[in-house]
């Protein structure tokens, strides 16, 4: 196909216009070959273009100055795709967050941990089995699940976050509530992860105030609600697009933009076929310039792709998902299974 000359104008947001997949498998810390696909979004048309990077500045030069500017620094982003984050450095391979779930009703896992005592045993398990971040959370977020309380969510994870302090790893708290954010940091926790994206009352100030580095995830819509029917335009596009909103709210709040990892949120308001559309992109999100967490750990997919089963039993499907995330360069992967991902994690590398 050929690339369209004088297509793109003055007039033209080029952050919503033009984007870059890097298309060689990730390996030794950078994509393999300076292959890329170029995806120009005009007129509520997608259109997508494979060529190298020589082909792609050419054409990027023909279009202006603003256009070569905007390539170079979507290639930047994405040739330099090695990050420090939160203390910890990617190398090769993607580092693993084990996920202690303090809740009676979480998907995957809720229940077995509900008790603090249990839920600080569980995740010290999973430092020993090779967890690089323990994501402690006390409320879930599964398709349908009802809000608990702030007090409630307070009390289930300050005594574990508490009891997992000095394990030589990185804690996160899983809220998307201001206050417990405050209440975890001051426990201990060194990371928030959000599912909303610190769109939640008071927790993008409250965010920046406490100065620790954050995970912005995208949902569409509400967990109550988010599975009822989500519809995009182009399910990966309209993902980074509010990711790349997401980014420029943290930054004018004071958030750094190295302090900020985001999450396509697999399972979050999309259909299968916005699942699979978003994982066969990954790549695309390192053009948003922040390491990248996938978290695909025994979601509702894999079952719709390989039949009903229950959510124990999807470790396969999970670390096919993992290994895709190594094969596109993600930093995070969020599982489950810490040992089982590990080992298959330590093989990709190993090749």
């Amino acid at each position: 196909m050929t690339l369209p000359v004088g297509f793109i104008t003055s007039d033209d947001d080029l952050s919503k216009t033009l984007y870059v997949r890097p298309l060689a498998p990730y390996r030794q810390g950078r994509f393999a070959f300076g292959f890329y696909e170029l995806i120009v979004r005009k007129n509520g048309q997608v259109t997508r273009y494979q060529l190298g990077r020589a082909p792609l500045m050419e054409w990027a030069q023909n279009e202006g100055e603003d256009v070569v500017c905007y390539i170079g620094t979507l290639l930047d982003r994405t040739e330099s795709t090695l990050k420090n984050y939160a203390g910890l450095q990617v190398i090769n391979t993607p580092l693993i967050m084990g996920i202690v779930n303090v809740t009676p009703d979480s998907f995957s896992d809720g229940g077995d941990n509900f008790d603090a005592a249990t839920a600080i045993a569980h995740g010290k398990m999973m430092v020993k089995a090779g967890a690089d971040i323990l994501d402690i959370g006390g409320e879930s977020t599964r398709p349908g699940a009802a809000p608990v309380s702030i007090e409630e969510e307070i009390r289930r994870v300050v005594p574990v976050i508490e009891g997992l302090q000095g394990q030589g790893v990185k804690i996160s708290i899983d809220t998307r509530n201001a206050a417990v954010m405050e209440a975890a940091v001051k426990a201990g926790a060194d990371i928030i992860n959000d599912v909303t994206a610190l769109e939640g009352a008071g927790a993008l100030e409250v965010a920046a105030r406490l100065d620790v580095p954050v995970m912005l995830m995208h949902m569409q819509g509400e967990p109550q609600t988010m599975q009822a029917n989500p519809v995009y335009d182009d399910c990966a596009l309209d993902v980074y697009d509010y990711l790349a909103e997401r980014i420029k709210a943290c930054e004018a709040a004071g958030i750094q933009r190295e302090n900020i990892c985001i999450d396509p949120g697999i399972g979050f308001g999309k259909t299968l076929d916005h699942n699979l559309e978003v994982l066969n992109q990954l790549a695309l999100y390192h053009g948003l310039g922040c390491p990248v967490l996938l978290g695909a750990s025994r979601k509702s997919f894999i079952a719709k792709i390989c039949g009903d089963m229950p959510a124990k039993d999807r470790l396969p499907g999970s670390l096919a998902a993992a290994i895709q995330g190594a094969n596109t360069g993600m930093q995070f992967v969020r599982v489950h299974d810490v040992a089982e991902t590990k080992q298959a994690l330590d093989v990709w590398t190993a090749q």
